[in-house]
C-alpha cells in the first residue's frame, strides 16, 4: 500500500470506502460486507457503516484491492490534500487571492459540489489534470467557459457530440464536433441541435477533445459552465480548478440543493433571454452566457438572493428522476427495471452515501418519458417539503428479496393530484352562483371570519 494512503485521514478512507460501496467496486475478499464477514467474527456486517469502523479496518479492506486501484484511491487522497492546502493558503493569504479563485472556493463551498465533483477517474479512457504550482494558480484569474452537446447511444451511456470554449472576452478557443465512435440511440436533435447528417465524416474524438482541453487549461487556467459536473463527467475530464454557475448565486425561493437554469439566470442576471421555450441549445452561445455570468457575478456581486421561477429548472433535469434511498447492495443498474420507457443511469459518482444508502439519476429521452415513467410507479405519491412530487416503491430482485426506495421528480412546485385538490380547495361555481357571492361579499367574510373561530375551515390554498 502506499505512503499517501496509508497516512490518510480516517474521514477521507471513510469517503474511499463509500466510494467503493456506491460503485459496486471488489476486492480479493469481495465488497465491504464481504470483508466484515469474513474478518470481523464479533460484529460481521452489523456495524458496516464505514465512519464507525477504526482507520485500520478501513485500511485493511482498501489493502484488498489491486495495485491499479490503490492508486487511484491514492489520487482521491491528494485531491482532498489539495483542497485542504487551498483552504489554508486562502486563510493565510487572503489579500493575494484573485477574484476568480474567490469563485472556484464559492463553487467547491457549495453543499451539491461533492456529491457532484467526485469522477470515476479509474474508469479507462479518463483524464486527470492537475492545477499545478499552487500560489501561481491562485493569483491567476485567466478564465475559460465551456459547454457540451450529448447524445444518448445504445449502450445506455451519454457522449459528447460538440464541445465549445470562450475566453473571458468571448473569442471562441474551441468549436468542434466529436465523433462518439459507437451507435447512437437518440441525438436529441431538438435539445442538442445536432442530427445524424451533422456528424457524417466528422473525424474529431473525445481524446482529440481531451488534448486540447488540457492545452487550454495550462498553467491552471479556472475552467467555468453551467453545472460543470455534467460537461466535465461526458468528457471523461477530472479538473479541479472550476467555477459551476449553477453555485454561486443564492436564490431566493429554491432549497439550498437546487439550481436555476442557464435560461433563468440569464434573465435574471444578464437581463436577456438566452433561447426561447422549445428551441434547441445552441453550446456556443451556451459556453458565452457561463462566461457573462461569471463576469457579472464578478462584477456586480450579487450577494442577495435571486427570486427564480419555481417551475424554472433545466430542461436537463425535467427529463430526469431522481432515486434516492437506495439500499447499497441494491446495483443501480438492478433499478431500471422499475421504470417504463428507455431510461438510463447516470454513472457518476455520487458521494452523498448516508449509512447504508445511496442516491443516482435517472436519464429518459425527454420530458413526456419521464412523466410517463413516474406516472406508472406503483407507488403512493406524495410531496416534499420543496413541492416536489415523490413516490415509495418496491423492487422485488431476482432471489426473492424486495427493496424499497424513493423516487421523485426534480421540478419544483409539481402538479397536485385530484385527490388532494379535492380536500385543499372547493369547487368553482358557476357564472350565476359567482356573481351572488360577489353581491353578499360582507356575509360571506362573517361566515369565515366565525368558522375562524369555531371549526377549523378545510380549505386552503393551492400551489
Amino acid at each position: 500500500m502506499g505512503e499517501r494512503l496509508a497516512g490518510a485521514e480516517k474521514e477521507v478512507l471513510v469517503e474511499i470506502v463509500r466510494f467503493t460501496q456506491k460503485n459496486g467496486l471488489k476486492g480479493a475478499e469481495g465488497g465491504w460486507k464481504d470483508f466484515l464477514a469474513q474478518n470481523d467474527k464479533k460484529y460481521g456486517v452489523s456495524v458496516s457503516d464505514p465512519k464507525k469502523r477504526t482507520k485500520d479496518v478501513l485500511l485493511a479492506f482498501l489493502a484488498t484491492f489491486s495495485k491499479d486501484f490503490q492508486k487511484y484511491f491514492s489520487k482521491l487522497v491528494r485531491r482532498h490534500a489539495e483542497r485542504r492546502a487551498i483552504e489554508q493558503y486562502m486563510n493565510e493569504f487572503s489579500g493575494k487571492i484573485s477574484p476568480e479563485q474567490k469563485l472556484v472556493q464559492l463553487t467547491t463551498e457549495h453543499t451539491e459540489y461533492r456529491k457532484n465533483y467526485y469522477f470515476p477517474s479509474y474508469q479507462e479512457g479518463w483524464k486527470i489534470v492537475r492545477i499545478g504550482k499552487l500560489a501561481s494558480s491562485m493569483n491567476s484569474g485567466a478564465m475559460l467557459a465551456i459547454d457540451c452537446e450529448m447524445v444518448l447511444c445504445n449502450d445506455g451511456t451519454e457522449a459528447v457530440v460538440r464541445v465549445c470554449v470562450v475566453d473571458n472576452k468571448l473569442e471562441v478557443k474551441l468549436d468542434t464536433l466529436v465523433n462518439p465512435l459507437k451507435a447512437i440511440a437518440d441525438y436529441r436533435t431538438n435539445i442538442t441541435g445536432v442530427s445524424k447528417k451533422d456528424l457524417e465524416g466528422v473525424k474529431c474524438s473525445l481524446v482529440d477533445v481531451q488534448k486540447s482541453l488540457k492545452k487550454l487549461l495550462a498553467k491552471g487556467k479556472i475552467l467555468a459552465g453551467h453545472s460543470l459536473y455534467r460537461d466535465l463527467y461526458v468528457l471523461k475530464f477530472d479538473y479541479s480548478r472550476v467555477i459551476d454557475t449553477a453555485y454561486i448565486f443564492k436564490y431566493a425561493n429554491l432549497p439550498t440543493t437546487a439550481s436555476a437554469s442557464l435560461n433563468s439566470l440569464c434573465k435574471s442576471v444578464c437581463g436577456y433571454t438566452l433561447r426561447e421555450e422549445g428551441k434547441p441549445h445552441d453550446c456556443l452561445k451556451d459556453a458565452e452566457a457561463a462566461m457573462n455570468l461569471v463576469t457579472a457575478k464578478l462584477k456586480d456581486g450579487f450577494n442577495d438572493p435571486i427570486e427564480i421561477a419555481e417551475n424554472s429548472v433545466p430542461e436537463s433535469d425535467q427529463m430526469t428522476l431522481l432515486a434516492h434511498r437506495i439500499p447499497v447492495y441494491l446495483l443501480s443498474q438492478e433499478l431500471l427495471k422499475i421504470f417504463s420507457g428507455n431510461p438510463s443511469i447516470e454513472e457518476k459518482i455520487d458521494s452523498r452515501i448516508r449509512g447504508e444508502f445511496y442516491s443516482t439519476r435517472i436519464l429518459f429521452k425527454d420530458i413526456d418519458e419521464a412523466d410517463k415513467a413516474f406516472d406508472e410507479l406503483d407507488g403512493q405519491e406524495t410531496k416534499d417539503t420543496s413541492g416536489r412530487l415523490k413516490k415509495s416503491v418496491l423492487l422485488k430482485r431476482d432471489n426473492g428479496d424486495v427493496a424499497t426506495f424513493f423516487v421523485r421528480k426534480m421540478v419544483y412546485g409539481s402538479r397536485v393530484n385530484n385527490s388532494e385538490v379535492s380536500k385543499k380547495r372547493t369547487q368553482p361555481t358557476d357564472s350565476g352562483e359567482q356573481k351572488k357571492e360577489d353581491a353578499n361579499g360582507d356575509k360571506q367574510k362573517r361566515q369565515r371570519t366565525s368558522k375562524k373561530h369555531g371549526k377549523k375551515a378545510k380549505t386552503v390554498a393551492v400551489e
